[in-house]
């Protein structure tokens, strides 16, 4: 945010700090949006939980892009897979790839499993700055074609167990649905799964924000920190 700009809090009847408090818990913790609400109605906080799903789903994109610059580029070695996430009574494909450090480089989430969804999913892993030297997938039809047509040069790993590092990380984020008996909007379901990726990432230190602060207060310390910058 700039001096000459508003931000992105104005207007809003809550201020800055419980808007980003309750986004931070619930992107953060297994937790519903009631849930939310009751603990912010426990520390004096009156607010309802749509207002707290109308706030995770405004200001998700805004942390995730006033943290974009400082984010470490990924490593040269890609693990990718899909997992199943059921949205609205139906199943779909949300595509997340790692790196061999951890950081999470992007997740995608997809009606359907085919040569677009891997396309499109590649294409914005690629737009992080990263080039891998290896991708290391499943045997899907669609990756060998995508991997042909976007890196080439890149070696392409099928080898069973290979993938046991984005497949343990995949865990991590049913985790986190499990409290929620599904999602009910494929924008809700995109906006929690860029939202936990955004939130790995930061405790795991793959951006120069809060490097400086304990592990347990990185978070608090880095939502205060970009809240400022919304």
């Amino acid at each position: 945010m700039t001096s000459s700009s508003a931000s992105a809090f104005a207007g809003f009847r809550f201020p800055r700090e419980v808007i980003s408090v309750a986004v931070r818990w619930y992107l953060r913790y297994g937790l519903t949006y009631r849930d939310v609400e009751e603990l912010l109605a426990e520390r004096g906080v009156d607010v309802d939980h749509v207002t707290v799903y109308r706030w995770v789903q405004r200001f998700t994109p805004e942390f995730v892009g006033a943290a974009r610059t400082r984010r470490h580029v990924p490593g040269d070695r890609w693990f990718v897979d899909e997992t199943y996430v059921k949205v609205n009574g139906l199943w779909t494909y949300l595509y997340r790839a790692v790196d061999q450090f951890g950081q999470v480089i992007d997740v995608w989430l997809s009606i359907r499993r085919d040569l677009t969804a891997a396309r499109t999913f590649f294409n914005r892993a690629l737009a992080t700055g990263a080039v891998p030297v290896e991708v290391t997938t499943d045997r899907a039809p669609a990756y060998p074609r995508v991997l042909d047509e976007l890196i080439p040069a890149a070696l392409h790993n099928t080898e069973q167990y290979a993938n046991n590092r984005v497949e343990a990380d995949h865990g991590r984020l049913k985790a986190r649905l499990r409290p929620m008996r599904g999602l009910k909007t494929f924008r809700s379901a995109r906006t929690l799964a860029t939202g936990h990726a955004f939130i790995q990432n930061l405790k795991r230190g793959h951006y120069d924000i809060a490097t400086d602060a304990p592990v347990h207060h990185r978070l608090l310390t880095a939502f205060d920190e970009l809240a400022l910058a919304i």
